[in-house]
Parts: C-alpha cells; structure tokens; sequence
C-alpha cells in the first residue's frame, strides 16, 4: 500500500484544533464513567446497553460533516468537493479498528458495573503503559527518561490497586465479580491502548490524504461498526425488550432515565472524537496521556457526587499518577527548550515533540 502522510494544518490552525480537541475530550472522558456509573447504581443491569450508549450516538458527527461539506461548496469547485472522502481500503481498516472498540466498549462498561467510578478510572490510568508500548511497536514512537519514568509510574499506580482490591467493594457484591470487574477494566485498557497507535498506524499507512474532515467520517465510521458489535450483544441478551421495563423501576424516574441514557451517548461522542482529534494534530501517546491526565478531575468529580471512599491505596496511587504526569510534561518542556529555535523559524509545540517519525 502506498503510504502518504497526513495533510495536517499550519501550526497556528493545528494549536487551535488541538485545544478544540482536548477539551471536547476533557468531557468526554469526564462525563462518560460518571453518567455511565449513575445508571447502573441507580437500577441499571444491562451491560451490553451501556457499551452500546458509548457508539450509538455516532449520528451526531453528521452534522459536523455536513457542516464541512456546505463550507467547502463555497470555496472549492463544485467537482473537487465530496461530501464523503473515505476509499474502501480506509474504509475496511476503519470498520476492524471499530468492531475492536465496541469489544473494548463491552469491557469498560461490564468493569463501571461493578467498580466505583474512582478505582475504575484508576486502573485506565494503566492505559498510557500499553499506549506506550504499543506505539513504540507499531508507530516507532520516541521516548525520553522522562516519558519511560512517566509510564513506570502509572503502571505501578494500578499495580497498588491491584494489590488492595477488596477495600471498596461495592455492598451486595461478590468478591468474584469484583475482581471480574477489575479484570475487565483491565482489559479495555489495554485494548484501548492497543487501538490508539493503531489509529495512528491507519492515519500513516492511509493511501489518501487525511484531512480533518476525513477524520470526522473515521471517527463516524469506527462507532458505527461498534454500535453494531454491540447491537448483536443486546439483540442475544434480549435488551431491546427490558429497557422499558428498566426504565419504569429506574429508581430516579422513567423521564430521568431516558435523560441519562440519551446524555451518555451524546458525552460518549465527545470522547472519541477528542481521542481521534488529537492523535490526528498530535499523536496516539498524547491522547493516552491527556486520558490519564484527566484522572484526578473524575476521582474528584466521583468523590463529590457519588460519595465514593478514597482508602489509603488511592491515594498512593493518585500521587504516583500525578508525579508521572509532572515527570512527562516537565521532559517535555526541556526538550523545547533544549532546541531553542531563531524567532524566524516556525516554533514547535508540545504535539510536534510527540509526533512519531
């Protein structure tokens, strides 16, 4: 296959498409394990509907799209201008790349059934190591001592959890779904930091030029194929036909039900579309690392509003997370400054220094 590099924008357009992104991905990864946590302790069981809200609200990229499309009617001619770019051979790696994320859909939620918000979001912090690694194999990503102690330490933050995992087990509980959950959590995270590099890898090996807009029809593309994955579960679980059931004993009401349902699928889209964004202006590693980042918003986010306990384990390994943040963004700013461009050269941001090569 031909490999062509993406046609990114011009370094001020790519500033200002990154911030867009990381904060369309601040509340998505925020908003999603709060929402998707309140509908299950609420009265919610149904795990294969849950990792189906994450995808289904995959119409809504539509609209952006089109938006796209109406723009470029008015500066491009009419024959150059498509309302969708994707080629077959795009197309098929985007549908494997989507049915692995409704798998991976199906693990996080099945681990947000049975882990409160704060020990879930912990583990995912684990995510950045198999992101890492990943990238390192499939993208030849760069690592600094930096970078290396940032994702030793994150590791080891939800290694500490793994060692205390009965502390904050959910009343009504078995020990064996607790773990189970954990496992599973476990497991989405290193899907996920499987499918992150991945992404990057389709961007790089793509036979066409990928542009933001192209990126749109992508990230449309992968939640269709994973709102199918997940139909198949919930048409073998038979959940079609219990939602309205669900949704009368909903312990907030049957309106409020609906409420959280639809909320989830609209924050889940801003999750992934962020995630796609930014490796698209930067890299995969700088999506898992603004992931993790994230983490001590929704521990404390969970904290206020669920009331959830914050046992001594958390707290060792919210600080191990945080120092390899500090630790990664600190390398970070030394190798800008290290560089020390003239004023008349075209100064390189933190995603440039993230960029595989």
């Amino acid at each position: 296959m031909e490999v062509v590099r993406e046609h990114k924008p011009g370094n001020a357009m790519r500033k200002v498409l990154l911030v867009i992104n990381c904060v369309i991905l601040s509340i998505g990864n925020c908003g999603c394990p709060l929402l998707m946590r309140l509908y299950f302790i609420r009265g919610g069981k149904r795990v294969w509907f849950s990792s189906w809200l994450q995808t289904c609200g995959w119409p809504i990229i539509l609209f952006p799209i089109a938006c796209a499309y109406m723009h470029r009617s008015r500066t491009q001619p009419t024959s150059e201008n498509k309302l969708f770019f994707m080629k077959p051979p795009l197309f098929i790696a985007t549908a494997v790349i989507g049915t692995l994320t409704g798998l991976d859909d199906y693990f996080y939620a099945y681990g947000v059934a049975r882990l409160p918000v704060s020990t879930s979001c912990l583990i995912i912090a684990s995510q950045l190591a198999f992101t890492a690694g990943f990238a390192f194999l499939l993208v030849k990503q760069k690592f600094t001592s930096y970078s290396i102690n940032a994702v030793f330490l994150l590791t080891v933050g939800a290694g500490v959890l793994a060692l205390h995992t009965r502390s904050d087990r959910p009343a009504n509980e078995s020990n064996r779904e607790y773990v189970l959950g954990f496992l599973m959590t476990l497991a989405a995270s290193a899907l996920y930091g499987f499918i992150l590099p991945l992404v990057e890898l389709m961007y790089k090996k793509a036979n066409q030029e990928i542009s933001y807009a192209l990126v749109m029809e992508i990230q449309m593309v992968m939640c269709l194929f994973a709102t199918g994955f997940c139909t198949v579960g919930m048409l073998v679980n038979n959940d079609f036909k219990g939602i309205p059931k669900e949704a009368r004993e909903f312990e907030l009401g049957e309106t409020k039900y609906y409420v959280v349902v639809i909320w989830t699928a609209i924050v889940s889209q801003c999750f992934f579309l962020g995630v796609i964004g930014v490796i698209f202006c930067a890299s995969s590693l700088l999506s898992g690392i603004i992931i993790a980042l994230l983490l001590p918003v929704t521990e404390i986010l969970a904290v206020i509003f669920y009331k959830e306990n914050f046992q001594p384990e958390k707290g060792v390994a919210l600080a191990l997370s945080l120092w390899g943040f500090i630790s990664y963004f600190y390398g970070e700013i030394k190798q800008i400054k290290k560089r020390k461009p003239a004023p008349e050269t075209e100064m390189p941001s933190v995603p440039n220094t993230l960029e595989s090569v």
